[in-house]
C-alpha cells in the first residue's frame, strides 16, 4: 500500500465557497466542501452518527445558500423544527463565512429508529424556515415549507420552488467515522431571461435551459463531493467543461463562527428590566448563559 500524501487546503478546496455561473444557459451555481470547520462544529457535543450526518448536511446546505449572499454581514439562517419529532430543533446560519449549528433530539427516542433513520422518522413531519437578513436594505425575507421529502436538500429544493418561483437543484454528500466528517454540496439555480444581478422573467421548471443544466448537475454523485483529490473546480469543470463559458469565482473561506461573548451576552441582557435580570440571577449573584451552538456556559455580572 501506498503511503497516503497530504493534500493541501487549496487543492482539496476544505472549508471554502466556489461560485460559478453558465451565461449561456442564465444559470448560477455555488459548490462547497467542508472538512476541518465542520469537525470543530461538530465537536461541541457528543452527537450520535444519525444527528452528526443531518447536522452536516444542515451546515453544507447554510454554506451553499449563505454564498448567495452579496452584502457584507447579511446573514442566512435555516432552522428545522418539530413538535414531538425525535430532533425538536436543528438550527445552522451563515454570517461572511462563518457558519455554526446545533441539533437537539431526544437521545432515547433516537435510539429506537435504528442505525438510518429518515427525515420524517427524525422529525415526524415539522417545517423548514430558511431566513434571509439583509445587511444593505435591513430587509428579512423567510419562506417556510414542511420538511418533507428525503433529506434537507429536498426540503431546500422545495423552499426555492415554493417561495421563490426559483428552479433549483441540490446535491449533499457526506463521509463520516468517529473522529472526522467530510460533506461537500453543489447548488445550481436557473435565472431565466437573466444573468445574476438582471431581472428574472418566465422562470418554468420546463424551460429547455433549465432541463439541460439540471440534468447535468443531477449527475453529480456524492463520492465526488467528498472527494479530497478532487477540487471544487474540477468537479465545475466535469459537469459544464462543453458549455461556451463557464465564470469561476472563489468564495469565501469558511470557519466556526458562534459568536458568543460575555460583551455580546451584556448587551442583550441589559435590554432586560432589572426585575428580569434578577429573576435571572443565581445564588451567587451572576446570570448563567449556556450557548447550545459551542457548548460553553458564561457568567455575566450584570
Amino acid at each position: 500500500m501506498n503511503e497516503s500524501v497530504p493534500i493541501l487546503e487549496d487543492e482539496t478546496g476544505f472549508d471554502r465557497l466556489l461560485g460559478f455561473t453558465l451565461p449561456d444557459r442564465n444559470a448560477r451555481g455555488r459548490a462547497v466542501r467542508l472538512g476541518p470547520v465542520l469537525d470543530e462544529i461538530l465537536s461541541a457535543h457528543a452527537y450520535p452518527p444519525a444527528i452528526r450526518g443531518l447536522l452536516a448536511e444542515a451546515l453544507v446546505l447554510t454554506a451553499l445558500l449563505g454564498g448567495l449572499l452579496k452584502d457584507k454581514g447579511s446573514q442566512l439562517t435555516m432552522q428545522a423544527q418539530a413538535e414531538g419529532g425525535t430532533v425538536s430543533l436543528l438550527v445552522c446560519d451563515y454570517r461572511e463565512g462563518e457558519l455554526r449549528g446545533y441539533a437537539q433530539f431526544d437521545a432515547e427516542r433516537l435510539g429506537m429508529l435504528g442505525a438510518n433513520p429518515s427525515l420524517g422518522a427524525l422529525f415526524g413531519g415539522g417545517h423548514l424556515a430558511i431566513t434571509f437578513d439583509l445587511a444593505a436594505t435591513g430587509q428579512r425575507y423567510q419562506g417556510i415549507v414542511p420538511l418533507e421529502g428525503m433529506s434537507l436538500a429536498e426540503a431546500c429544493e422545495s423552499y426555492f420552488a415554493q417561495s421563490e418561483q426559483l428552479p433549483t437543484l441540490i446535491r449533499a454528500g457526506i463521509r463520516s467515522d468517529s473522529e472526522h466528517c467530510v460533506a461537500g454540496g453543489l447548488l445550481v439555480q436557473h435565472l431565466a431571461c437573466g444573468e445574476e444581478g438582471r431581472e428574472r422573467l418566465h422562470v418554468r421548471k420546463d424551460h429547455p435551459e433549465w432541463e439541460h443544466v439540471a440534468a447535468l448537475a443531477a449527475s453529480t454523485r456524492h463520492e465526488e463531493l467528498v472527494d479530497p483529490a478532487l477540487s471544487l473546480e474540477a468537479i465545475v469543470w466535469r459537469l459544464f467543461h462543453e458549455e461556451r463559458e463557464v465564470r469561476v469565482e472563489k468564495g469565501a473561506r469558511l470557519r466556526r463562527g458562534c459568536r458568543c461573548s460575555i460583551e455580546n451576552y451584556e448587551r442583550v441582557l441589559s435590554r432586560f428590566p432589572e426585575e428580569e435580570r434578577a429573576a435571572m440571577r443565581d445564588d451567587s449573584g451572576k446570570i448563567v448563559v449556556d450557548c447550545a451552538f459551542c457548548s460553553r456556559l458564561f457568567e455575566i455580572e450584570l
